[in-house]
């Protein structure tokens, strides 16, 4: 019960929900995953988070991520950081994140989750807002 219970909790969160494992292929992707990013579980599973990344980003975000599997922390832990992301379609989002590595019983990395939502509206918004006290 335990196990579909958890797949039903990740399956039905509002949050995007990513697992990847140390080498950055994407394990889990749930329904929300699919509404932000555009990818179905088939189309994202088994793929490397570059999916996702925009190019820009990538060396950052893998540099990132290796030291985090290896050192076992993170900087970002647990804080929700602003970033940008690909959707299929090509468009970038904008999007708030959280990260945090996940350990087997032993403490051993198993990889990162990271839960996401689209701020695009608000951060645009918050930008034309910006922009016209400026002008």
């Amino acid at each position: 019960m335990t196990d579909e219970l958890d797949a039903k909790i990740v399956e039905d969160v509002a949050d995007a929900l990513i697992y990847s494992d140390r080498s950055g292929t994407i394990v889990r992707w749930n329904r929300a995953s699919t509404a932000l990013f555009g990818f179905s579980a088939d189309e994202a599973l088994g793929q490397n988070l570059d999916l996702i990344v925009p190019e820009h980003l990538r060396a950052a975000h893998w540099k990132g991520f290796e030291a985090a599997i290896a050192s076992g922390s993170m900087k970002l832990a647990g804080r929700p950081t602003l970033t940008r992301a690909l959707h299929k379609s090509g468009r970038k989002l904008y999007i708030e994140m959280t990260f945090a590595l996940v350990r087997d019983a032993d403490g051993t990395v198993l990889g990162s989750v990271a839960m996401a939502r689209d701020v695009t509206e608000r951060v645009e918004r918050e930008r034309a807002a910006k922009a016209a006290q400026n002008s």
